[in-house]
């Protein structure tokens, strides 16, 4: 196994506790180190499918942790290094065919190694080594960091999230705006455990079928030097957001987003909440090869999405609606592998990604604690895909479905502070024809999903 990021942190954990004089600044080097802060957590993740009729069912339980280091600033400067280990405690057989279908398992194989169903303890993966320089309220971030935008987000639904290799810079001194982007090199998707270039890193999950209907080829074959973002985040008055990204996958393919979420206050201490968003995507050069066979996406093609909120909040109460439209212009396309697609209507579990002349509705009840210990979630949508058949707008051949989820959320208190438990309930029911066909059942539609996890961190 791979120990050697953990020898580090142990090394400069070492050197944290040497220090003894508890200084408030970071007069040299060492003070800075010394100064320094660490944070951990432990995770245990269950997983369960229970599929319909003689198909496979499947289960997981997993375990595992995090150690991370940020030393306190000199100069300005600071670095972080930190990484994770993971176990397969016990499961079904991940990596045996279904017997009726022939289809892989599909979700409790992302708890551990997407690239190996039976590794099983070589889970470890060194997840943050960064050098930051920060003034006022800016910096600029060099190495493997976690980020959050749009389309390439932790999507933190498994053990591990996913993380990137890059510059990252973010400049907060301009009122009411942040503007952040950068250029990213590498990527470690959620549920592997290596690091990848860009063009690697698209097909590491499962690749779909090419407009034609045969089977994509892109996978190892996509060429790419990295991606540039752009976002910028303005706060107008106090109840409206306007946010505006851009990410330009070289070689590939370019997304650009819009979007506005206001909050109406009324006289009662309700609110009225909406929100608004359009993503325009365009293939870039050839589409990651000059191969039309292997290219990501397709050349000279694009797609169009209108996702629209709205909704009402009372107290601890919070009610919404949503609708998303992705136009028949062309499939959506996001490498799943980089992150959760952010339309208004996404629910865990499931995505559109990868399909065109889509139509989706959702309606969700929200209840938060005033303690903030409860959180409880549920919600119910439809979400309207082409006919299975019509590949060139349904990349993975997914029916129409319908799903309800509930998400109960408690963090503990006392002497168990720290410790936060989850439990996640997914149905998904069958919309669209499948022509009796169960290999676009099994993991997809008229299936149970559970979900129990516990975090503890320090």
């Amino acid at each position: 196994m791979r120990y050697h990021f953990f020898i580090v942190i142990a090394l400069l954990f070492s050197t944290a506790l040497a220090a003894q004089n508890g200084k408030d600044s970071t007069r040299t080097i060492l003070d800075a180190f010394q100064q320094g802060r660490f944070q951990g957590n432990f995770r245990s993740y269950f997983m369960a499918t229970d599929n319909a009729r003689d198909l496979s069912d499947y289960y997981a339980l997993a375990a595992g942790g995090g150690l991370y280091y940020e030393s306190a600033p000199f100069h300005g400067f600071n670095m972080g290094i930190g990484g994770a280990f993971n176990f397969n405690l016990t499961s079904s057989d991940l990596g045996a065919k279904d017997p009726v279908t022939g289809a892989s398992n599909r979700y409790e194989i992302g708890l551990f190694d997407v690239e190996d169903a039976y590794n099983t303890n070589d889970l470890d993966r060194l997840e943050a080594l960064w050098l930051r320089y920060a003034w006022k309220h800016s910096s600029i971030t060099l190495g493997s960091q976690n980020l959050t935008t749009p389309f390439i987000n932790p999507q933190d639904g498994r053990m591990r999230p996913t993380a990137e290799t890059g510059v990252w810079a973010t400049f907060g001194d301009i009122p009411d705006t942040k503007i952040e982007g950068g250029w990213i090199w590498k990527i470690s998707p959620r549920s592997t455990v290596a690091w990848y270039s860009i063009g690697e890193s698209i097909g590491l999950y499962p690749k779909g079928l090419n407009p034609d209907g045969t089977a994509s080829g892109y996978p190892e074959h996509v060429k790419s030097d990295g991606v540039a973002l752009l976002g910028v985040t303005r706060k107008v008055g106090k109840n409206l957001k306007l946010q505006l990204w851009d990410q330009y996958v070289e070689n590939v393919f370019n997304t650009a987003m819009v979007q506005a979420d206001y909050n109406h206050p009324l006289k009662n201490g309700d609110q009225l909440i909406f929100g608004l968003q359009y993503t325009h995507q365009d293939a870039v050069a050839d589409g990651g090869n000059p191969d039309p066979e292997m290219a990501y996406y397709p050349q000279g093609a694009q797609s169009n999405v209108i996702s629209a909120q709205t909704g009402w909040q009372r107290g601890a109460w919070q009610a919404l609606a949503a609708y998303t439209r992705v136009t028949s212009d062309g499939r959506f396309l996001s490498p799943r592998e980089w992150g959760r697609e952010p339309f208004y209507t996404f629910m865990a579990r499931e995505r559109i990604e990868g399909s065109g002349d889509v139509h989706a509705a959702t309606l969700r009840g929200i209840w938060t604690a005033p303690s903030k210990k409860w959180r409880i979630e549920s919600g119910y949508g439809h979400y309207y895909l082409p006919d299975i058949k019509e590949v060139a707008l349904n990349k993975y051949a997914f029916p129409a479905y319908k799903q309800f989820n509930t998400d109960v959320r408690y963090n503990f208190g006392g002497a168990l502070k720290g410790l936060r438990a989850q439990l996640v309930f997914v149905w998904k029911g069958r919309i669209g024809d499948v022509y009796g066909n169960d290999k676009y059942v099994i993991n997809k539609v008229e299936m149970a999903h559970y979900n129990v996890i516990l975090n503890y961190t320090f």
